[in-house]
């Protein structure tokens, strides 16, 4: 670190994280330092298969992601970097009537924050996915206007905007806890050693819960691991992402013609444990996609990689200023849906460290409602896909 000082230290080198950066560097809160253990795209940010939707259950989240589309549209013009996002739109299909009436009251809130979804009978949902086993399905519900985005070029373009603004980013770097004084954040203790700062702001993604409680604060947040593969690429036939609400399936097709997804397999949590994949994932996709779609048997697979989500109980974020420990600032709880979600989130957390009022919801989003005493917020559990 070229410093001692700073005026906030952002904990993970991922998209929130390079993200609040740049906004703390744009709004002249400088000087800002960004630390990682480990590599650019090492974390979730690289991890991940790109997928940026608004169907959500909540109303907040629903506008959290429609801001960020709209981010994620001019990001080009903005950072200079193309992240390829197509808006081939999110298919979410149902296999009972139960499911699809879940799925119904998604489309009513979905539609009454005035975005364009539709539900779809079996033959509707076959029309968007050629080749889809009879039966598969009773229907679904679609949004165009989702889609999906490469992640590299994503990160690379909001590291290279956050470095020209003076940020400074140390990779290798691990956070390891806090200094504080009288329940007020003194300085950020790192492996290359103590810096001082007002503010740490945890954005480590599935480690996020570790840095917490390693700085003192009881949290819920769980790292739960989750696999993902790439196929040969086969002629395009696909526009959409799918997502089947059953067994958390989801994949889309790349522009190069590659199938992109994952399925829920259990795993312990925690991190412990690394980023290997797995035979059962492996055999538990290839079943749940041919099943779905039998003329992709044979298709073989490219290559597989493993992530972390991380979880809350509510399956809200957690945005804000921590009331324990005055100067830690959350930016964490994305579950799998932090690159969504970023452009949008990351003026919140910028606004916490900044000392701005924020339109956020504190009963949905403050780390506060996870404290004793606290009525429980509506819980967004659409966390697939």
């Amino acid at each position: 670190m070229r410093r001692d000082t700073y005026r906030a230290v952002v904990v993970g080198a991922g998209i929130v994280g390079l993200f609040t950066a740049y906004r703390l560097a744009r709004a002249g809160a400088g000087p800002v330092l960004v630390v990682d253990r480990g590599f650019l795209s090492g974390g979730g940010s690289g991890r991940n298969g790109g997928g940026v939707r608004q169907q959500w259950e909540t109303r907040a989240t629903i506008r959290l992601a429609r801001e960020a589309v709209a981010d994620w549209k001019r990001f080009g013009a903005e950072f200079g970097y193309n992240v390829w996002f197509r808006q081939g739109g999110y298919l979410f299909l149902a296999e009972s009537g139960a499911e699809l009436e879940r799925l119904r009251r998604v489309h009513d809130v979905v539609r009454s924050e005035g975005l364009g979804s539709t539900m779809l009978s079996e033959d509707g949902v076959a029309r968007r996915v050629p080749g889809i086993a009879p039966g598969a399905t009773v229907g679904g519900s679609f949004l165009a206007t989702d889609g999906t985005l490469y992640p590299f070029p994503a990160v690379w373009g909001v590291y290279d905007a956050a470095r020209s603004l003076g940020v400074e980013v140390a990779l290798g770097v691990e956070a390891r806890g806090v200094v504080a004084r009288d329940g007020v954040l003194q300085a950020v203790v790192t492996s290359a050693g103590t810096v001082r700062a007002p503010t740490v702001v945890n954005a480590a993604g599935g480690w996020s819960g570790e840095f917490s409680r390693a700085a003192g604060l009881d949290v819920p947040n769980v790292a739960s691991r989750h696999e993902i593969l790439a196929t040969e690429p086969v002629r395009p036939f696909l526009d959409p992402m799918v997502v089947r609400a059953s067994d958390g399936l989801y994949f889309s097709q790349t522009m190069r013609g590659e199938l992109v997804g994952g399925v829920t397999v259990p795993h312990a949590p925690g991190t412990g444990r690394g980023v290997p994949s797995s035979p059962r994932f492996l055999t538990g996709m290839a079943r749940a996609l041919v099943g779905l779609v039998p003329r992709l048997a044979g298709l073989g697979v490219l290559r597989a990689w493993t992530g972390y989500y991380d979880d809350t109980p509510d399956g809200l974020p957690v945005i804000g200023d921590d009331p324990r420990l005055r100067g830690f600032v959350h930016a964490d709880g994305f579950g799998g849906h932090g690159f969504m979600l970023a452009p949008a989130a990351t003026r919140r957390v910028a606004a916490a460290v900044l000392g701005e009022r924020s339109d956020l919801d504190p009963a949905e989003f403050s780390p506060a409602r996870f404290l004793p005493g606290r009525t429980a917020p509506a819980a967004e559990r659409l966390q697939l896909g």
